[in-house]
């Protein structure tokens, strides 16, 4: 790797970092700090495509009672991150809300000095005892 791979990387795992706390406590403007504002969310997980703008999803993870209110332990880890370039990267994440096991596959563009997400493709499965 290069330094500047290296850098990338580190920035990368730092913003994923925040991107986990974001979710685990339903930080609405935490994870806008993450997502790029025209950044995409999208899941075809049940059969039919679930696409939504930051418009449309910051405001539905403000409103969910967080994981880390009801108690949940933290279930997120970093699988892999890859470069396609000096501002195009990917991560393959997991994590976890309630009985959902989620594995997400995110998008980052580097623009104005920041990594940012611009899509959010994931599946997700239910825990056995869901």
């Amino acid at each position: 790797m290069s330094a500047d791979t290296d850098a990338g990387f580190a920035e990368i795992v730092a913003t994923l970092g925040r991107y986990f706390d974001g979710l685990h406590h339903s930080d609405a403007g935490k994870l806008a700090e993450v997502f790029h504002p025209q950044a995409v969310y999208a899941c075809a997980t049940e059969g039919s495509l679930t696409h939504l703008t930051m418009d449309s999803y910051l405001p539905m993870v403000a409103q969910r009672p967080s994981p880390a209110s009801r108690g949940e332990p933290r279930r997120d880890r970093i699988l892999s991150i890859e470069f396609a370039g000096p501002v195009t990267a990917l991560a393959r994440v997991e994590c976890a809300i309630g009985q959902k096991r989620f594995t997400d596959l995110l998008s980052f563009v580097r623009l104005d000095g920041n990594w940012r997400l611009i899509a959010k493709v994931f599946h997700f499965e239910l825990d056995a005892a869901a």
